[in-house]
C-alpha cells in the first residue's frame, strides 16, 4: 500500500529473519573474495586461463551485490545485519581486486589509494550517521559502482593490447565519479547529523 505521496514505505528493519535470501547472497560474496584473490595470485596476471577464471568469479560476486539489494528491498528483507555486512562485502571484493591489480603492476597504486580511501571513508560516514538515517545509494553512486566493476573486469580479462588500452580510460572515469560522488555523500552525512 502506498502512502499519501505515492511512494512505497520502506521495509521495517528487525522484523525479518537474519537468514534470508538477500543476506545469503551477501555471505556468498564474502566467501568468493578469497576464492577470487587466490585465482588472481595463481594467475600472477600472466596465465590467461586463471585470469579468465578470476574475472568470472569477480563478475559473479559483483552480480550478487546488485541482486541482494534488490531482493532485500523488493521483498522487505532488509536487516541490520545486512546493512552492515553488505558494504563490508562490497569493499572486501573491490579492495582485493584493486590491491592485487596494483601488486602486479597493472594499476597505479595512487588509483587504488584514492578509491579505497573514498570507499572506506564513506562506509565510516554511513556508520557515523546510522542512528539518524541511512545514506541511500545515489544514481551517481550506482554509476560509480558500475564503472569500477567494468574497469576491474577489463583489467582482469586477458585482452589483446589494443582492447586492453581502453581499460585505463574506463578506470579514469571510475576514479572521477568515485571522487565526485564521495563529496556528495559527505554532504548528505552532514545534513543527517544536523537533523534533530
Amino acid at each position: 500500500m502506498t502512502g499519501a505521496t505515492g511512494s512505497t514505505p520502506a521495509p521495517v528493519v528487525g522484523r525479518v529473519p537474519v537468514l534470508n535470501a538477500a543476506n545469503a547472497l551477501t555471505a556468498l560474496r564474502l566467501v568468493l573474495v578469497p576464492v577470487f584473490a587466490a585465482s588472481v595470485v595463481i594467475s600472477a596476471m600472466s596465465n590467461a586461463g586463471w585470469r579468465t577464471a578470476a574475472c568470472l568469479i569477480f563478475a559473479v560476486a559483483s552480480v550478487t551485490d546488485l541482486v541482494d539489494g534488490w531482493i532485500a528491498r523488493r521483498f522487505g528483507l532488509v536487516t541490520s545485519v545486512g546493512k552492515v555486512a553488505d558494504p563490508i562485502a562490497d569493499k572486501a571484493l573491490t579492495g582485493a581486486a584493486l590491491l592485487l591489480l596494483s601488486w602486479y603492476d597493472r594499476l597505479p597504486w595512487w588509483v587504488t589509494a584514492v578509491i579505497l580511501a573514498r570507499e572506506l571513508g564513506i562506509t565510516a560516514l554511513r556508520f557515523w550517521v546510522i542512528r539518524r538515517g541511512v545514506i541511500a545509494a545515489s544514481r551517481g553512486g550506482k554509476i560509480k559502482t558500475a564503472l569500477q566493476i567494468l574497469a576491474i573486469a577489463w583489467y582482469l580479462w586477458p585482452m589483446p593490447a589494443a582492447l586492453a588500452a581502453v581499460g585505463p580510460w574506463i578506470m579514469a572515469a571510475a576514479v572521477a565519479v568515485t571522487v565526485i560522488t564521495g563529496f556528495d555523500y559527505v554532504a548528505q552525512a552532514l545534513r543527517l547529523r544536523r537533523t534533530p
